[in-house]
């Protein structure tokens, strides 16, 4: 597979997190992210740790669900045994691949012995990712009745050669279709849209922003296409059979797109996300940028413990092999030391809208946020109340702040 995982250290098979992770973690948010790593197909741009049924050597999605509870069972009890104040859940995000692959009562279970392990906050975020052709109405009615809040649809475009591009297969006239039914199920509803693929013109693009808002999601993401090291994209350009997708062309997208979305009544909240309101930020999301804890369940998923961070094995049969036999699946962890969660912690937070107080930078950083005002980056009547926050131009060059700050 294209992805890859750090080295790190040696993970312990008890799954036990040093006493660093428990420091302060009553303070702290507690989310649960749940990886599910089939696809129909793969998408020639895609590097996520996913597979198709050709690639899984033996391992069937009809057992996936058993694996990640039993999972599940074992983060609670190996949390406790560290002596990590035990939280509700605040959000639950399940991601992929595409978890509506699975049955609507396989996530339902899953969802379920979350709630069993941990309990789940009274106003609990619960998400799942869903391509437009893997859903029917009856799945989200019951995804909804078992405590499912948010669905986000993998829209991506409404351009069918822009989709032929990206080789996703769903019918962009599908998309207002879900919507509708998730709407009907009281769910809120995310489009998830990709801008500057190769080939994609200005006019494309705008005609993507507009089909989305003709739906009026609570919450629109966009991302720039990256071209990953791996992809069947990149080997695609490597052989000259498909344009490199052009820098300038990309950021006048993102204009653009703030523009478009602006005038609609949407804030952007974080550099590639926006919503109607406060009440309609990915939660899930906005933790990961302002460092709480997770946990990730399943092969290649993530966690982060109060400053200790690791990784799962990636392949689902390796996975399967050591979460039935009750051992961490973990290929590897590192504990991070201050310098290092200072620097994330930039990273991070300058990417939101709220900002980072300036109070939290070092010496070093703050002299160069005069810098930054003048160079048109960040907010100046902000930075004179003491929080960091980028501006239009900033968001495009958000790279370039982060290293000027750490």
């Amino acid at each position: 597979m294209p992805s890859t995982l750090p080295l790190g250290d040696p993970a312990p098979v008890d799954g036990l997190l040093p006493a660093q992770a428990g420091e302060g973690a009553s303070e702290r948010d507690f989310g649960v992210y749940l990886h599910v790593p089939f696809c129909r197909v793969r998408c020639g741009y895609c590097d996520f740790n996913t597979y198709t049924a050709t690639e899984l050597r033996g391992v069937k999605q009809t057992d996936y669900a058993d694996q990640a509870i039993a999972e599940v069972g074992f983060a609670a009890a190996a949390l406790r045994a560290s002596g990590v104040a035990e939280r509700p859940v605040s959000t639950v995000f399940f991601g992929g691949g595409t978890p509506t692959l699975l049955p609507a009562g396989d996530l339902n279970r899953m969802l379920a012995a979350v709630r069993a392990a941990w309990g789940l906050a009274p106003d609990a975020e619960v998400t799942t990712e869903a391509n437009p052709d893997s859903v029917e109405d009856s799945d989200l009615r019951a995804l909804a009745d078992a405590g499912f809040t948010r669905v986000s649809f993998g829209m991506q475009s409404a351009v069918p050669s822009v989709l032929a591009t990206l080789e996703r297969t769903h019918d962009p006239e599908r998309v207002p279709l879900v919507v509708e039914w998730a709407r009907s199920a009281g769910l809120d509803v995310s489009l998830d849209l990709i801008y500057g693929t190769p080939g994609e013109t200005l006019d494309d693009w705008r005609r993507s922003l507009e089909a989305a808002l003709a739906m009026s999601p609570d919450h629109l993401s966009a991302y720039a296409l990256i071209v990953e090291e791996g992809t069947k994209l990149a080997r695609q350009i490597r052989r000259g059979e498909v344009a490199q997708p052009d820098d300038d062309l990309t950021a006048d997208m993102y204009e653009l797109a703030d523009a478009v979305l602006a005038a609609a009544g949407y804030e952007w909240y974080e550099v590639s996300n926006w919503a109607t309101g406060l009440t309609h930020r990915s939660r899930h999301n906005l933790a990961y940028w302002r460092g709480a804890d997770w946990w990730g369940i399943g092969p290649g998923a993530h966690s982060h413990v109060g400053g200790v961070r690791w990784w799962n094995v990636k392949h689902p049969a390796a996975y399967a092999a050591r979460v039935l036999v009750g051992e961490s699946p973990a290929a590897g962890r590192e504990t991070l030391d201050a310098q290092t969660r200072h620097v994330e912690n930039v990273l991070l937070r300058v990417r939101i809208a709220d900002g980072l107080p300036i109070a939290e930078l070092d010496d070093d950083a703050r002299a160069e946020v005069a810098g930054l005002i003048a160079d048109g980056l960040v907010e100046g009547a902000d930075a004179l109340r003491g929080t960091l926050r980028l501006t239009l131009r900033g968001r495009l060059l958000a790279d370039a702040v982060v290293r000027r700050l750490t």
